[in-house]
């Protein structure tokens, strides 16, 4: 790493929501935040070369003992850094535990009470889901957060835990239209996240919807797939 790098990697860091002091080892630079106990090392490879592994891998889609993620140059690089952040700081027991830190004291007796709670704990999944998306629709991009809706995949009120209901991997982020159609059961989405439309949109329907072409959600992951498979089983009228 030359005299250049580091400062250029903290600049990184701190712009991608690693705010801390980053902290220099011999296989790279250790990036820290306040805001979560996961730390990303980033190894410079070459004049334009970097090597990157997590303390956690999941967070940089890899499995434990996995190479290094390697990405070429600081746009790459950039874009890693703050999809890692936005994972960690939205990891699904960190929303959770928010969610009961806020509700502990509130009552729940009535069923206005607990819409009062259920609302608290929509607003988490919401803040949680621009984060994680990174205020962008995950199939659209389009990226006006006013417009944007979350959408669980697996119902509020046929999750069976607080766990479930706010698990960031229990959401897409989605266009005003999309999340109508998701919601409605009228489009669905395959494990590798592409978009099934329901027979009842005719071809004249979905030309009114702007449908067309191959829809695909944006950084699928594992994590999803079970929610997928709920909503295929339970919610889907394809």
């Amino acid at each position: 790493m030359t005299p250049l790098d580091r400062p250029r990697l903290e600049k990184a860091a701190a712009d991608c929501g690693f705010e801390m002091t980053a902290v220099l080892h011999p296989d790279g630079l250790e990036l820290r935040s306040a805001r979560f106990p996961e730390t990303v090392r980033v190894r410079v490879t070459g004049e334009m070369g970097f090597e990157l592994t997590a303390s956690d891998p999941a967070l940089l889609d890899q499995k434990a003992g996995g190479a290094p993620l390697k990405i070429e140059g600081y746009g790459g690089l950039y874009a890693v850094l703050r999809t890692t952040a936005a994972h960690a700081r939205t990891k699904p027991n960190r929303v959770a535990d928010e969610f009961k830190q806020k509700t502990a004291a509130l009552p729940t007796a009535t069923e206005a009470e607990r819409l009062v709670v259920q609302r608290v704990g929509q607003g988490l999944f919401r803040i949680a889901l621009l984060d994680y998306w990174q205020g962008q629709c995950c199939i659209t991009g389009l990226d006006v957060p006013a417009l944007l809706r979350a959408s669980h995949i697996r119902p509020w009120a046929q999750c069976e835990t607080d766990e479930q209901r706010l698990d960031v991997y229990n959401g897409l982020l989605l266009a005003p239209h999309l999340d109508a159609l998701f919601d409605a059961g009228l489009m669905t989405a395959d494990t590798a996240g592409v978009a099934q439309l329901s027979a009842q949109l005719t071809a004249k329907r979905r030309a009114a919807l702007g449908l067309e072409g191959e829809m695909r959600i944006a950084d699928l992951r594992a994590e999803h797939h079970a929610y997928l498979r709920f909503h295929r089983l339970h919610v889907w009228a394809g």
